[in-house]
């Protein structure tokens, strides 16, 4: 896919990882628009970037359909997302262990449906950004690691029933394979880990090599959408030298 002209929504597109994904797409030529709740951030990047933004709060029922409808987009991409609490699982709340459920989960299920019962025009895309931890589990993050799993089924759930209905959509999950500094989530984690391991934030994400920054990931994600052969994946694991690697299922 030629990326140029092409109109693509990015939720929480107003910093960490989405906002490197927004950078990624607009260096391409893409029409982009950012929806997150901060107008500050927003306003930021839209005149850093020169993007469309719309305020609003991914989670409210109503957003999703509303937003969908007025800009028609050929892709999709759900990373709004809620940085964890960070405890071990004896020391957290109820609410603290849902946090990511209520939001990150919500926010899913709502843009999914919206993007079936709309629906988006055939052809369209749509990218639920997950984690590593849907995969290997987080032990300090709570409900986390199976909120990021949920999404990943969600969108295997929705890919299904697309092709039950012969919609054209193609649904995909993108599986981050490690933590990344400078974004809510990724500061919030390498924080609590590092201290838990006696080491500074820094030491603890460079450990296995140089960190994966937002635009490394927003250009791994341009490329998934560009390069023919990740057209037809499941889900990607995008790792810090790179590499895109498909998966076939939350089973791996």
């Amino acid at each position: 896919m030629n990326l140029h002209n092409t109109s693509v929504i990015v939720t929480g597109g107003s910093r960490g990882l989405g906002l490197g994904l927004v950078e990624a797409l607009a260096a391409q030529g893409a029409r982009v628009t950012v929806v997150a709740r901060a107008s500050s951030d927003l306003n930021a990047v839209q005149q850093r970037l020169g993007v469309d933004v719309r305020p609003a709060d991914v989670t409210a029922p109503d957003v999703a359909q509303r937003i969908l409808s007025e800009v028609r987009p050929d892709i999709v991409v759900l990373n709004a997302g809620l940085p964890p609490p960070m405890a071990s699982i004896d020391r957290m709340t109820w609410e603290d262990f849902t946090a990511t459920w209520d939001h990150d989960v919500r926010a899913g299920l709502y843009w999914v449906q919206a993007a079936l019962n709309l629906p988006l025009k055939p052809g369209s895309r749509v990218l639920m950004t997950s984690s590593g931890a849907a995969i290997s589990g987080s032990p300090m993050s709570g409900g986390y690691g199976g909120a990021k799993r949920m999404l990943w089924f969600m969108a295997r759930y929705a890919q299904g029933l697309a092709q039950e209905k012969e919609l054209g959509l193609r649904f995909q999950t993108l599986v981050p394979r490690q933590m990344v500094g400078g974004t809510g989530t990724g500061d919030a984690g390498s924080t609590a880990y590092a201290a838990k391991m006696g080491m500074a934030p820094e030491a603890f994400l460079s450990r296995f090599g140089a960190p994966m920054t937002p635009r490394d990931f927003g250009d791994m994600v341009v490329a998934i959408l560009q390069d023919p052969r990740y057209g037809d994946g499941d889900a990607f694991a995008l790792t810090r030298d790179g590499g895109i690697v498909k998966l076939e299922g939350p089973d791996v």
